[in-house]
């Protein structure tokens, strides 16, 4: 197997506070590893450091692609661009001209059944709507790695099973590996693997059908 992304012997702190330490994680292609704790224990701090957007101050965090998708707890869309300029905007950043931009993010749009919304402004858009395309723009680059920092925050029970519809529906067609931080297990993806727990005692991974294996430890 290719792995997408490797952490090994990862450490954080921040002012003092240890956030991670010694953390040693290997993400497959097409694995989902689900990422669950209380507030404040680091996930959103492992979630940065996939992403590059931060850096450990012990050990090394290896990402083998630059096709990454990022879905947040906010939708975070320009609102002063359509839905559709919204999905186009990271085509747009990685060098496609503006016409097949559009073409692939109307394409996307449909997918997620917002076709008839391309041309509407966010706050023209309902939350679960808004959040869709939040979706769109993460997997119209076609990402081999997705980070979702709970999408699903916000929304009511009904919309959250919807939402989570289609991202199960995306994962399997993307063949993505993905990081899902949640607060709430039965938000996880239908096809995850494996779940990281991270506790004030320290991370542990958690597989179906198997005790919990320390986080610092080979799994294979």
């Amino acid at each position: 197997m290719n792995p997408v992304l490797v952490f090994s012997g990862v450490g954080k702190h921040y002012r003092g506070r240890t956030v991670l330490s010694g953390l040693d994680l290997t993400l497959e292609v097409g694995e989902i590893l689900a990422i669950v704790g209380p507030s404040g224990i680091g996930k959103s701090t492992l979630l940065r450091l996939a992403a590059g957007l931060d850096r450990p101050n012990q050990g090394t965090v290896t990402l083998a692609t630059r096709r990454i998708g990022f879905v947040f707890q906010e939708p975070r869309l320009l609102p002063w661009r359509t839905a559709l300029e919204n999905v186009a905007l990271p085509l747009l950043a990685q060098g496609l001209p503006p016409q097949p931009a559009r073409e692939r993010a109307a394409a996307m749009l449909a997918r997620l059944e917002l076709a008839a919304f391309a041309g509407a402004y966010p706050d023209m858009l309902s939350g679960g709507m808004r959040q869709r395309v939040s979706l769109a723009r993460a997997f119209v680059v076609e990402p081999e790695l997705l980070l979702l920092d709970e999408p699903f925050t916000g929304l009511d029970p009904e919309l959250r099973r919807a939402i989570r519809r289609y991202l199960d529906a995306l994962l399997h067609e993307a063949g993505a590996a993905a990081l899902h931080v949640t607060h709430d297990i039965e938000d996880i993806p239908a096809a995850t693997s494996r779940i990281l727990r991270l506790t004030a005692a320290g991370p542990c991974f958690e597989f179906p059908g198997m005790e919990p294996a320390p986080a610092g430890v080979s799994h294979g």
